[in-house]
Formats: structure tokens, sequence, C-alpha cells
């Protein structure tokens, strides 16, 4: 793919949460893994990548360590996020000097195996259809919904597990999360918030080793997907 095809694509890095799940007395972006910290392994995944956008990582108010290590990333700005990840994106968004029409890509911080080959299949889709699209995976396993104390199962055939990146129309998403914080509409993601207003949204079917860090346990099974993808030596 040629990446000068597409407008600017600008990259927005929620990382102001502080990772309540994972249990652990720092937030789950500042975990070490073979020297490196999350945050470093994601942004690692995209620094080859030659957009010619901006680059935003949003961290809390005091987060000194994020400061410092995006220092180490030629071009990435840090703007203050909020404390919800709509905020925060949408933080990032009205920090981009950017056209209206111009692409934005967002990413969670804790999905370091993102592949690139991913990546240009999402922008790819996006460019060909004219619309905002994300990463996603079919269901395989059965799925059980439990109301009360019935228990009923789900159509998985229609059913997608969503992934980042999410790639939209800058002017679109900012404007789609702007509507659902004003009307404290459930936002969960970007597409969430694209889908309160009715914009259609795509699906590109994502690999599966691109997960995202929730427990410590998932650290090892990171471990084994950066050695197979040769980002992370076994010695």
């Amino acid at each position: 793919m040629d990446l000068t095809d597409f407008p600017r694509v600008h990259l927005v890095f929620p990382a102001a949460g502080i990772g309540q799940r994972f249990g652990q007395p720092h937030p789950k972006q500042y975990t070490q893994l073979a020297g490196k910290t999350l945050l470093e392994w994601t942004l690692d995944a995209w620094s080859d990548l030659p957009f010619q956008g901006e680059r935003i990582l949003v961290l809390s108010g005091n987060d000194a360590q994020g400061h410092a290590l995006a220092t180490r990333y030629p071009g990435l700005r840090c703007v203050e996020g909020g404390a919800e990840r709509a905020e925060s994106v949408l933080a990032g968004l009205s920090a981009i000097n950017a056209a209206t029409d111009d692409w934005v890509m967002v990413h969670d911080i804790a999905r370091p195996c993102v592949r690139r080959a991913d990546i240009l299949a999402l922008l790819a889709h996006c460019q060909s259809a004219g619309q905002g699209a994300l990463l996603a995976r079919p269901l395989t396993d059965t799925i059980k919904r439990k109301t009360g104390e019935q228990v009923s199962t789900v159509d998985r055939r229609q059913l997608w597990a969503a992934m980042t990146p999410q790639c939209f129309r800058h002017g679109q998403l900012h404007n789609a999360l702007s509507f659902g914080l004003a009307e404290a509409t459930y936002l969960t993601d970007e597409a969430s918030a694209m889908e309160a207003l009715g914009e259609p949204v795509g699906l590109v079917s994502g690999s599966g080793d691109n997960i995202k860090v929730t427990h410590p346990d998932d650290l090892a099974l990171v471990a084994f997907y950066l050695e197979q993808q040769g980002r992370l030596s076994s010695t």
C-alpha cells in the first residue's frame, strides 16, 4: 500500500486510565515486560509507520512517567485526558490541527501486539468505503446471556469483539464524542459514539494476537505473541 494515497492520518493513544481491573499499584501501561513498559511496546509498534499527521499521547494530569517516556518518540505530543476514555480521546482530537476529513486512528495503549498489516488493511478499507471502521474479531465461543435466573444462548454468528485501532474522520468523531458526552450516552469505544449518531461503522477482521492487556495473566500471552512476531527475543 502506498501511504501517500491517504489524506493525513493522525494517531491518538489514550493512556490516562489507571487500569483498575489490572489489580496492581501502578497503571498497567507501566508494567514492565522484557525491559520495556507496555506503553513503549505499543508505541514501538507504530513508530515505523510513516503517517504524516500528528501523534498524541493522552495522559493523566500528574503522569510524570508518561511524559518522560514520550520524549523517546520524536513527534509524539502529550495532552491531558479526562476521567473516562471518551473524554481523553476527545481531548486528543481537540489538540490536533486537523481538517474535518482527515483520518484519525485511536489505539489502546494496552494493545502492544497490533500488526502493521492490520493497521494498513483498516486504512485501506476506510479509504475504499469512504467511511470509518474498526478492527474486530468474530466471536467463536458460545455466548450465554443471564437474565435473573434465566440463561439463554446468543447467536454468535452476528457478534464481533471490538478491537483497536478504530479509524474515523476527525470532524465526525469529534462531533460524535462531544454529543455522546453531552447526552451522557454509554460510550465504550469510538465506534459506539458514531453508532449513537446513526453513522455507518465498518468492521475489518483483525488478527487474534491483537489482545488488550486487562489482567496480569495476559502478560505471558503478550510475551508469546511478541516473540512470534519477531519483536521479542526468546533468549
